[in-house]
């Protein structure tokens, strides 16, 4: 059985359609399929429409969060209450195109990999958000040392094997598509040009965009911290000169700069130092969220 884990958020004008295509294209696969549909507390029609259209197809299994937790917990919901010898993750505005789900399954089947996940070759969002994410797969493919695979997002089709290891996971800030890629395991791809959505707004907005980098950056990178290391070694370099300049004024008989310097050196020591605060403080809440064990998700309602 194929298991496809999709979350939605007031997805309300495309959720019908969308359903449709998708079902259309899993019966071409020629397996028995169930389709998880996760609503991540939408406070709009997109519920009862998941509830109408799994009155037609029983195929149709609905997860209704208590609230909206966000993306990547409502992905998480989805992949531990599918039950499927294969997992399909994918977004559910026609970003991640149906038609390729018979793709991805007949690539797993025929190459006998782990997992295959869709590369994004070519986008057709905005040009202000390809230029955003763009630079973030850029950033996270340098800081990680290419242990990421670049341009791709949450579409993939996992193995059961996969799907354990995945399952292993316990942390609270999670980011999927680094997960999939550290878990290892054979790993094929399939290319395809990313279409923007036919309408409705996007949900990821630039602030949620923003924070799921910084979570993939914090989770599967040291840099930050080793950023903090260089620039307090500059720091040091810089007042070692200062040093050498003091002291040499002094011999050469030249006065030596008064309040300027000694406030240019207060500022560059104090925006260290800050940016050192800044950076532990944010590593130690993730500490905290950590330590605190909380559930990154509830469900209010199972449809099944």
């Amino acid at each position: 059985m194929i298991s496809v884990v999709i979350p939605f958020l007031n997805e309300e004008k495309l959720i019908t359609r969308f359903l449709n295509e998708l079902c259309e294209n899993m019966e071409q696969t020629g397996e028995a399929y169930e389709i998880v549909c996760v609503d991540d507390g939408s406070t709009d029609t997109t519920l009862q429409k998941l509830i109408e259209f799994r009155s037609r197809n029983s195929s149709i299994k609905i997860l209704s969060l208590s609230r909206n937790f966000g993306l990547q917990p409502a992905l998480t919901a989805g992949i531990e209450y599918a039950k499927g010898d294969y997992l399909i993750i994918m977004d559910g505005d026609f970003q991640d195109p149906p038609e390729l789900v018979p793709v991805l399954f007949d690539k797993i089947k025929a190459t006998g990999a782990d997992i295959v996940s869709a590369v994004r070759e070519a986008r057709n969002e905005k040009f202000t958000k390809r230029i955003y994410i763009n630079i973030f797969h850029r950033i996270f493919d340098k800081l990680t040392g290419g242990q990421q695979v670049s341009q791709t997002g949450n579409f993939c089709i996992i193995n059961k094997k996969a799907h354990r290891a995945m399952l292993q996971f316990s942390e609270r800030n999670r980011y999927i598509p680094g997960i999939r890629n550290f878990i290892g395991f054979r790993h094929e791809f399939i290319l395809y040009d990313r279409p923007d959505r036919p309408e409705g707004e996007a949900k990821m907005s630039r602030k949620k965009l923003f924070l799921l980098a910084s979570d993939a950056i914090y989770s599967f990178s040291k840099w930050p911290i080793i950023i903090c290391l260089y620039l307090g070694l500059l720091g040091i370099f810089i007042f070692f000169l200062a040093i050498i300049y003091t002291v040499a004024s002094k011999f050469l008989g030249f006065a030596p700069i008064g309040w300027s310097s000694m406030f240019l050196a207060i500022s560059f020591f104090g925006s260290v130092q800050l940016t050192f605060l800044g950076l532990i403080g944010e590593y130690v809440y993730r500490i905290f969220k950590e330590v605190q064990d909380r559930p990154i998700y509830f469900v209010q309602d199972i449809y099944e």
